[in-house]
């Protein structure tokens, strides 16, 4: 299958593009950066340096593919994310990128659109939540439904858009990551909500392996989380014992409410199944739970 995925050499999409290659795809791998796409390039990609929003540029990048995988974001870095405007370019890229790939992917005649999404489920306490749940964003990520409604309106038109909702991810090369680890050792866990509240996660490897299969999936949404998400005060233990530190507090929920809409949103408890892409694809998480994953992680990392 000829493949073009924009967002390349994002920290998914960097992982992904080495796993099309292996099962035999031909890869155009898309980005805003000559230098970053050069690795790729390397390992078996064409590349493109692409314009998102240059509908003629978008149009001819496109042609001749078969699929589409869309991984564009820009999500905002560490405290700026909580700056009035931060999200704006990322709004942008979901809302209209999104919609001018599909209506360039509809024009080419191409079969298969994947769509980047995010879980915005409402709190949900300790119920195990599937993909028929009705969403409710926060303020900051309110477009991640704009850039499914591409995807589905990709499948009303007659092809097979698949729209994935990601957990959080952590993994290597992840600022998320790091922050996390360095923050227990200093005795905090620096994820807001409730100790017995579920905080659904997905490592990096198992994201793209879940993108490639994917390509296989029929139309529609999936969850794209761990087989075993872990309770606040499970996951800081499980750290703890990871990084051999005493058990990290949590922060107190007062806290929440400064961190706005993120704080809302990081603060539910989610409880995220992964069983439609399981059925659907064959897909399963390398990772099943934080403790292996994040065990992995710490192991290679060193102390």
């Amino acid at each position: 299958m000829r493949v073009f995925l924009t967002g390349a050499t994002g920290v998914i999409g960097r992982r992904t593009v080495p796993l099309l290659l292996s099962a035999g795809h031909q890869v155009t791998a898309s980005g805003r950066s000559a230098a970053r796409l050069e690795p790729l390039q390397r390992a078996g990609a064409s590349v493109a340096v692409l314009d998102l929003f240059d509908r003629g540029a978008v149009g001819r990048a496109l042609s001749g593919h078969d699929a589409v995988i869309n991984l564009a974001t820009q999500i905002p870095k560490g405290l700026r994310a909580f700056l009035p405007g931060a999200w704006q370019e990322n709004d942008r890229i979901r809302r209209a990128g999104s919609a001018l790939l599909v209506d360039a992917a509809l024009a080419s005649g191409i079969q298969h659109f994947i769509q980047e999404s995010f879980v915005t489920y409402p709190d949900s306490g300790e119920r195990w939540i599937a993909e028929d749940a009705t969403p409710h964003p926060a303020g900051y990520n309110r477009t991640a439904l704009d850039a499914e409604a591409s995807a589905t309106r990709f499948s009303t038109a007659g092809g097979r858009g698949v729209a994935l909702r990601f957990a959080f991810f952590y993994g290597p090369g992840d600022l998320f990551t790091h922050n996390v680890l360095g923050s227990v050792r200093r005795g905090w866990l620096p994820i807001f909500g409730r100790p017995e509240a579920f905080f659904s996660m997905v490592s990096h490897d198992d994201a793209a392996a879940a993108v490639v299969a994917a390509l296989a999936a029929p139309a529609g949404i999936y969850n794209v989380a761990d087989d075993e998400p872990l309770t606040r005060r499970a996951l800081g233990d499980t750290l703890a014992e990871l990084l051999k530190c005493p058990a990290p507090r949590l922060p107190p929920s007062w806290m929440t409410g400064l961190a706005g809409s993120i704080g809302e949103m990081v603060s539910r408890s989610l409880r995220v199944s992964n069983a439609r892409l399981r059925e659907a694809t064959g897909w399963a998480p390398k990772y099943p739970n934080a403790q292996v994953g994040w065990g992995a992680f710490v192991l290679s990392s060193g102390p």
